[in-house]
C-alpha cells in the first residue's frame, strides 16, 4: 500500500530527487512512497537515492510517457 504520491510530472532534475527526499522525512520506515515522473533522468536518480539512503526500490512501473518509481522506507521504526 502507497503512503505517499509525489507528483513530479513537468518537473525536471534535480527537483525530483529534491522533493522526494524532502518528503521521504514525511512517512515512517517501512512505508511506501510512490514518486510519478516523467524526466528521462528520473529513475537513475531516485533509484541511486534509494540505495545511498538505505531505502528499497520495490517496483518501477513504465507507463506511456511517465515512470511510477515505489520506495519503501529504510531505517528502524521505533
Amino acid at each position: 500500500m502507497v503512503a505517499l504520491v509525489i507528483d513530479c510530472v513537468g518537473l525536471y532534475c534535480p527537483e525530483p530527487l529534491f522533493r522526494t527526499r524532502q518528503e521521504m522525512d514525511d512517512v515512517a520506515p517501512g512505508e511506501i512512497v510512490e514518486v510519478l515522473a516523467d524526466d528521462p533522468a528520473a529513475e537513475e536518480d531516485l533509484t541511486r537515492f534509494a540505495k545511498r539512503a538505505g531505502h528499497e526500490v520495490v517496483k518501477v512501473i513504465h507507463e506511456e510517457d511517465t515512470v511510477r518509481i515505489r520506495i519503501r522506507k529504510g531505517g528502524r521504526d521505533g
